[in-house]
């Protein structure tokens, strides 16, 4: 998720799932090759497991970018073919290359060659015009065919002339039956659902169909969501962990960000929606928002305003009485 899944968002969300892949932001393999890549690619390694998402249409650059990750200690790679916005589209990159399956099969091919990690990629059921179920299994045979380890697949084609990527994100209305049937016509291979899951039943339900579930705006509007996930989907005994736990889990990164030079406004960021919809959420988020444009704002801020909630929202673990609702998640 642009501007949201960065190392401290993953850092954070810890605290809340062991077990749930995360996925950085995407970053094109142009980026990784001639950028910073300890600002691109670096990352705690308690963020893992953890997928880098790359976008670019030269099956060469993405190869030597995945190759990058790999060294930098990612878990997979993922390719994106389903960011629907213009300014992806003008770098010829991301849903628009559902209409050149055979490109996408190169990359997917020369990344295989290049790492030992799993190669994904995360696409549409199609775009515009390009949006039968005849096109899709022929996209889906072509990744197959160039050794893709999983697809997940957002259950709605992209309009890539008329919509906005906002508006791609509801429109047109979702088809999760045609994900269930692509599973069904490619039994090999991991197939997994993305769009509009946001809590766990659902989750949970796909999963008698599919491999898995993606959640993505989901676990940002709401992070306390996937603090249920390590117990639901992988069987882990013990409380879920409550968002005090969390925070407290959090607080030694800030320090150390802090003492980096990090500014404060991206390290407190994932916080700001922790308490959504509970008691207390509204003057959590003013404390932390806040605290932003105070010189030498740290852990302590975060401590405090974590102290002024009410005790139900601050140490009830998930799924308990004021624990908030339930999600999986690969966020």
């Amino acid at each position: 998720m642009m501007d949201w899944t960065d190392r401290h968002y993953r850092r954070f969300m810890r605290g809340l799932t062991r077990r749930t892949l995360l996925y950085s932001e995407m970053i094109t393999a142009a980026a990784v090759l001639h950028g910073d890549r300890e600002r691109l690619l670096g990352h705690d390694p308690l963020e893992r497991p953890v997928a880098l998402q790359l976008g670019g249409d030269d099956p060469a650059a993405l190869a030597e970018a995945a190759g990058a990750a790999e060294a930098w200690g990612y878990d997979e790679v993922n390719l994106n073919v389903g960011c629907p916005s213009d300014r992806v589209q003008r770098g010829r990159f991301g849903a628009c290359l559902m209409a050149e399956p055979r490109l996408v099969a190169d990359a997917v091919r020369a990344m295989r060659a290049t790492v030992r990690v799993p190669v994904t990629v995360k696409h549409r059921l199609g775009i515009d015009e390009l949006d039968d179920d005849a096109h899709l299994h022929r996209f889906v045979a072509e990744l197959v065919g160039a050794g893709v380890d999983r697809v997940v697949v957002h259950a709605r084609k992209a309009w890539l002339r008329g919509l906005s990527p906002k508006q791609n994100r509801t429109l047109p209305p979702l088809q999760h039956e045609r994900v269930v049937a692509l599973k069904a016509a490619f039994p090999g291979l991991r197939v997994e659902a993305n769009g509009g899951v946001r809590d766990l039943e659902t989750a949970c339900d796909f999963l008698r169909s599919v491999d898995g579930v993606m959640i993505g705006r989901a676990a940002i509007e709401d992070p306390f969501l996937l603090a249920g996930a390590d117990a639901r989907v992988y069987g882990e005994r013990g409380p879920s962990p409550s968002r005090g736990d969390a925070v407290a889990a959090y607080l030694p990164y800030v320090e150390a960000q802090r003492a980096a030079g990090v500014p404060w406004a991206p390290l407190v960021k994932p916080l700001i929606p922790l308490v959504r919809g509970v008691p207390g959420g509204r003057a959590w988020r003013r404390t932390l928002s806040e605290g932003a444009t105070r010189r030498g704002a740290g852990p302590e801020l975060v401590a405090a305003a974590l102290a002024a909630l009410p005790e139900e929202a601050r140490s009830a673990p998930h799924g308990a009485a004021g624990g908030g609702r339930l999600v999986d998640s690969r966020a």
